[in-house]
């Protein structure tokens, strides 16, 4: 397996983390942003882009702060989504942490900023 590199992304939004983190946890909120559809079974995610399934764990929660699932078939890699809120301002982002490899770090890149455009729109933010 080759190597993937380590993309860190960062989207300013304007919603409060209580109303943005079922959206990253809840099959049925992800599944309206982040993936064509999201099944749920004993603490299995399965994600749907294209008729493809990616399995996942959700290995770590921290409520109204943070989720991180580690990839079934791509192991070491995962993913992980921070609300990060700036203490003076009140600011809202989500900060990504995500592989992909060399090739198509700029694709991985197109369809975040794709998806967040989605989770901008079913939240009104």
């Amino acid at each position: 397996m080759s190597e993937k590199t380590k993309l860190n992304l960062e989207y300013v939004l304007n919603s409060s983390p209580r109303i943005l983190f079922p959206y990253l946890q809840e099959p049925n909120e992800l599944a309206q942003w982040f993936a064509d559809d999201v099944n749920y079974h004993d603490g299995i995610y399965e994600f749907l882009w294209d008729n493809e399934s990616h399995r996942a764990r959700l290995v770590s929660v921290k409520e109204n702060k943070s989720v991180k699932f580690k990839w079934l078939d791509d192991e070491p890699y995962y993913f992980e989504i921070e609300i990060v809120q700036d203490e003076l301002t009140n600011d809202v982002a989500l900060a990504i942490t995500d592989y992909a490899k060399e090739e198509q770090l700029e694709d991985r890149k197109q369809i975040w900023n794709n998806s967040i455009g989605y989770l901008q729109r079913v939240i009104g933010a």
